[in-house]
């Protein structure tokens, strides 16, 4: 639990306590900072010895989390829906203190139309996140969520707020039993003792579900993530209307954001009819299949831009402990990993590292296509029939094992979309250098010794063109001779260089007097200097002047 500290916020979330304690809205690259996994790694590492590199890889397995596109799309949304959330339950104008009388009169009443005061217009969304086993739902979820405290103490208003609760389902699949979940992470996250005061008594479903509600508006919940949702029971919890009007009620009348996470299995909750599939996905849903494998996307100027699946196996691949890692990843290597995974993202990190633990005992440290087959062929037989199931295409395979997605069919029911952004997260040397081997090697090296700098990119490419004969060692000696000369001369900032280097496609961006920006502003047919004179006062009209001063 932490204390309120506010900050000033702007529209319908100003002045509400319970937004302005909350983190500030982070940007694209901000939010990839923030998620992806702090992995501690040195080439030089790649010389100790077998024992100390396999304890090495063991611990990077659980630690390597790259964002993409994929997840940072997934934050925009979950930061949304807690704040849009709060907008209807603000402690200062009274929305709050209305749910929280409504809550009570159906508590007292046991129906879930009465109310006691006018209600307030919910604000609050739903979210269907649905995905096949190990695509990473669960851990994108818990890296995003820990980016907020769970808890927040208002000591002006004697308030504590719960940013967030995460239940997973039972696997009895009956609704009380989810209520007994949700009383436990309450009692979990504040030290309280819900579950032993409502949820162990002989309460009907319909009062724990009231007291559930209410508990929600008393503690200021801002998120409800309901994880595992596919192990709810049709049979035991009266049908996937009844289920699903009990989301829907914690949305409209609790005014309680929901995310609804599970496996393709649980689309049965969803797909009774049209009013039910919109409703569960109030917020737009997010069908996260697995990575496809698609191909770069190469730009007029030269640049290329990465598909998801090359960001994240360029990213993967440069933590190796391998004394004869391959700088560049091989395309036939990339091809065969994606082949044994299917772009599913637990099995492809676990097929990287199983397959260096495997170089390193079997003495030829380096990763090859032979290499990945035999990990797959036997490490990773549990998983056989799955892989060669998406592997198939076919709608009838797949359909067998309910924790994989059916590409078309769940597409269509669930009428799930999630628009992919085409950015690059991070600098990509391998791009950056146009495969180049000993520019990306010289580049790392340079790097890791704390050289990473705006100059290093331009110096790396000026000493590979004027030396290319040289070796590693000579050429370090000559680019860290010319980055300390170029760091001698204090007169050009790095914002300076940064300006200096912009491209022409960007000059729209720069400030108004730079020459570059009002050459984007002059009429395509135009004179330079004629625009220059009639809509700025970078011109000195010398007619103008001599009249004046003669």
């Amino acid at each position: 639990m932490i204390n309120a500290v506010y900050r000033e916020s702007f529209g319908s979330y100003k002045g509400n306590p319970f937004i302005e304690a909350l983190p500030a809205i982070l940007e694209p690259r901000q939010v990839a900072d923030k998620l992806k996994g702090i992995i501690s790694f040195s080439t030089s590492d790649r010389q100790a010895s077998a024992s100390v590199r396999g304890h090495l890889i063991s611990q990077m397995m659980g630690q390597f989390f790259y964002p993409i596109s994929r997840h940072i799309d997934l934050e925009k949304k979950l930061s949304m829906m807690i704040r849009e959330g709060y907008v209807g339950r603000n402690p200062k104008d009274g929305s709050l203190n209305t749910r929280l009388q409504n809550g009570y009169e159906r508590l007292m009443s046991g129906e879930d139309d009465s109310f006691r005061f006018p209600t307030v217009t919910s604000t609050a969304r739903s979210l269907a996140f649905i995905g096949c086993s190990g695509s990473g739902k669960t851990t994108t979820l818990n890296k995003i969520l820990s980016t907020y405290p769970q808890v927040i103490y208002h000591p002006e208003l004697n308030f504590t707020q719960i940013v967030y609760l995460r239940v997973d389902c039972p696997h009895d699949g009956s609704l009380k039993s989810l209520c007994l979940h949700f009383f436990r992470a309450i009692d979990q996250a504040l030290d309280t003792n819900y579950e032993k005061k409502y949820a162990l008594k002989r309460h009907g479903i319909e009062t724990l579900l009231n007291l559930m509600r209410q508990i929600s508006n008393h503690h200021a919940i801002g998120l409800l993530v309901i994880d595992e949702i596919q192990h709810l029971s049709v049979n035991r919890s009266g049908g996937a209307e009844k289920m699903l009007n009990f989301f829907v009620t914690l949305v409209n009348t609790v005014g309680l954001p929901v995310v609804m996470v599970g496996t393709p299995k649980a689309r049965f909750i969803f797909e009774a009819d049209l009013r039910s599939a919109r409703r569960g996905a109030g917020f737009g849903s997010v069908f996260w299949e697995q990575i496809q494998r698609e191909p770069d996307i190469q730009l007029s100027d030269g640049k290329i831009i990465q598909s998801e699946w090359n960001q994240f196996t360029d990213k993967l691949w440069k933590l190796q402990w391998l004394k004869k890692a391959d700088v560049v990843l091989a395309d036939s290597v990339r091809e065969c990993w994606y082949d044994l995974s299917q772009g599913i993202l637990d099995i492809a990190v676990k097929i990287f590292f199983l397959a260096q633990l495997r170089a390193i005992d079997h003495g030829i440290e380096r990763i090859t296509v032979a290499l990945l087959e035999k990990i797959y062929e036997e490490d990773l037989k549990p998983v056989h029939l799955m892989i060669e199931a998406l592997r198939s295409g076919r709608a009838d395979k797949i359909a067998q094992f309910s924790d994989l997605v059916i590409p078309d069919i769940d597409k269509k029911l669930l009428t799930l979309q999630c628009q992919l952004q085409q950015k690059q997260v991070e600098f990509d040397e391998v791009s950056e250098y146009q495969g180049h081997e000993i520019s990306i090697r010289l580049h790392r090296m340079l790097a890791d010794i704390g050289q990473a700098s705006p100059l290093l990119v331009p110096t790396v490419k000026k000493v590979i063109q004027e030396l290319p004969n040289a070796s590693m060692s000579e050429l370090i000696v000559v680019v860290l001779d010319w980055l300390k000369n170029e760091d001698s001369d204090n007169s050009i900032s790095t914002e300076d260089i940064k300006t200096i280097l912009i491209k022409q496609k960007d000059w729209h961006t720069l400030d108004t007097e730079d020459l570059r920006f009002q050459f984007t502003q002059k009429e395509k047919d135009s004179i330079f200097y004629d625009h220059l004179k009639s809509s700025t006062e970078l011109i000195f009209d010398i007619d103008d002047w001599l009249p004046k001063v003669g």
